[in-house]
């Protein structure tokens, strides 16, 4: 949460440069309270796991959080009890067509991303939903592919198979200590990575939009500021729970597919030890600065989202 101090008090400029969260007292006096309204647009095929694991990090800040369960209109799940989609899960297509409003909104990863984006069966949808976000949503988080795809869709950011895939907990180095979504960042921490495409620095760099936040040297860029956009990227897997690397590389063995021991995850590089758990606080911390400055800019009339410049302070 901010720390509320006079505008005036020297302080307020000095952990405003150094990214500390802030609140002057006329903003504190303005500011009305309501649940934030946050979507999370599941492409996964195991929406329960993934239901979890965001619900878990987004829902450890002090903030009542409404959660709502979104998914692509005509594609059908087949790892998911369709009484379970039913039950809590509603059709983009419902979406649009009662305009709803949401101060964040989340798009998940998805196992497509050996296909061009042109061929996914519900590219059309997708970008549908990428155009939607301008209008309807305060900020968008794009997870993976989900943020690979919203570069793509509004930079022409490309993407890169590799020839081997990157698999596991890759350090991550803090570009921007000063950003209001890195406080309390360690300068270097690890992360789970699982791809088999890339986006390269390079083509980064030819995009004056997009803002490099987070990186590794060999895995290349981990999460992307789009202010224009009001927009995340992260291309790595915060949410992860802690065995689920080791779920993946387990259905791997067991199906004969080639695959490698994920790297800097098992004590030892041992696969029988239980692998340890390296970015959980970092992962909250993302999450939670992502909530906080949320709640800090988006307006309180629902209406009003869609109008404001992000993430500069929300009007009274």
């Amino acid at each position: 949460m901010p720390i509320k101090i006079p505008e005036d008090l020297p302080a307020y400029d000095v952990l405003t440069r150094e990214g500390v969260s802030v609140m002057s007292e006329d903003q504190a006096s303005r500011q009305d309270i309501r649940a934030l309204r946050i979507g999370l647009l599941n492409l996964m095929p195991k929406k329960i796991q993934t239901e979890n694991q965001f619900a878990r990090l987004i829902g450890a800040t002090p903030l009542q959080i409404e959660l709502s369960l979104i998914r692509m209109t005509e594609h059908q799940t087949r790892n998911t009890a369709a009484e379970h989609m039913e039950s809590f899960y509603r059709p983009f297509a419902e979406v649009l067509a009662t305009d709803e409003k949401f101060d964040g909104f989340i798009i998940t990863g998805a196992p497509i991303e050996h296909l061009d984006f042109e061929d996914v069966t519900y590219w059309e949808e997708i970008c549908q939903v990428f155009e939607w976000t301008q209008t309807n949503v305060h900020s968008t988080f794009g997870v993976c592919w989900g943020g690979m795809a919203m570069a793509h869709y509004f930079h022409g950011l490309p993407k890169h198979l590799l020839g081997e895939k990157y698999f596991g907990c890759y350090p991550q180095t803090n570009l921007d200590p000063a950003s209001p979504f890195l406080r309390g960042f360690s300068d270097v921490f690890a992360v789970p990575v699982s791809r088999w495409t890339e986006v390269r620095k390079e083509d980064v760099a030819a995009v004056p939009g997009l803002k490099p936040l987070l990186g590794n040297s060999e895995s290349g860029p981990c999460l992307l500021e789009d202010a224009a956009h009001r927009a995340l990227y992260v291309f790595n897997h915060f949410e992860y729970d802690s065995d689920t690397l080791k779920q993946e590389f387990d259905r791997d063995v067991a199906s004969g597919k080639p695959i490698t021991l994920p790297v800097n995850y098992y004590p030892q590089n041992d696969p029988t030890q239980k692998p340890l758990n390296q970015w959980r606080s970092h992962a909250h911390l993302l999450y939670g600065n992502w909530i906080n400055q949320i709640y800090q800019t988006t307006p309180f009339d629902l209406e009003l989202i869609g109008t404001h410049v992000w993430p500069e302070k929300a009007l009274g």
